[in-house]
């Protein structure tokens, strides 16, 4: 039985939940659609890792000295963000994107992805007041659009 959710038109698939790590980690494959990842830098505690399985996606992420930069990655890639650290994922292709990812702890980061699907199953598309709601429920700091880099 797959475990898939929709978030904003990418497709998250569950492998380890974190009930099932004991509340150590979260694992899963997502699949970003041309243009798709988190449109907003954030921040949250958790250590998180991405390997680029296949396609290119952007990584938005500020380093030691503060400054949000960005790095593209491809098939093979590995991306480690730090927790705390302001960050996102993009994928600015014509074309599909997918990766397998890691959260740990991955209870905050799982609720949100589960909340954010049921958002958008229960209508034409959340408002944003209600995923801002389930972001910080979520221990989730949305910090700014990707757009303000430019």
């Amino acid at each position: 039985m797959n475990d898939v959710v929709e978030v904003g038109g990418d497709l998250v698939e569950f492998r380890v939940t974190s009930e099932r790590s004991g509340g150590a980690m979260v694992a899963y494959d997502v699949t970003f659609a041309p243009g798709g990842g988190p449109p907003m830098l954030h921040r949250h505690e958790e250590f998180e890792m991405f390997r680029v399985e296949s396609g290119e996606l952007a990584f938005y992420l500020e380093g030691e000295d503060g400054e949000t930069t960005r790095r593209l990655a491809s098939a093979g890639d590995v991306v480690a963000i730090p927790g705390g650290r302001e960050h996102t994922v993009r994928n600015e292709s014509a074309a599909p994107a997918r990766a397998f990812s890691v959260l740990s702890p991955g209870a905050g980061m799982e609720r949100f992805a589960r909340g954010a699907g049921e958002l958008a199953a229960h209508g034409e598309g959340a408002e944003v007041e209600e995923v801002m709601a389930l972001a910080v429920a979520s221990g989730i700091e949305i910090t700014r659009p990707v757009a303000e880099l430019a």
